[in-house]
């Protein structure tokens, strides 16, 4: 008998979809505390999208992993 799940994707999947969005989250909290005006300053246009940018790739590898099979 086949164990057939609801959901596309497998707890882990699940898993690091949340961490992708925690980065993100930093990354977006990174990009609003810079003091420079505009955001022009190293937290607003270097570390804030770099860390953005991870989450997004984290994001990525989420969707693509192959879910564990329950044995």
């Amino acid at each position: 008998m086949e164990n057939k799940t609801p959901f596309s994707f497998g707890r882990r999947n699940y898993q690091i979809m949340i961490l992708g969005l925690v980065v993100m989250a930093i990354g977006f909290i990174l990009m609003a505390m810079d003091t420079e005006p505009y955001g022009y300053g190293f937290l607003g246009l270097t570390l804030g999208p770099i860390v953005l940018v991870v989450g997004f790739i984290i994001q990525f590898f989420a969707i693509l992993a192959k879910p564990r099979k329950n044995v």
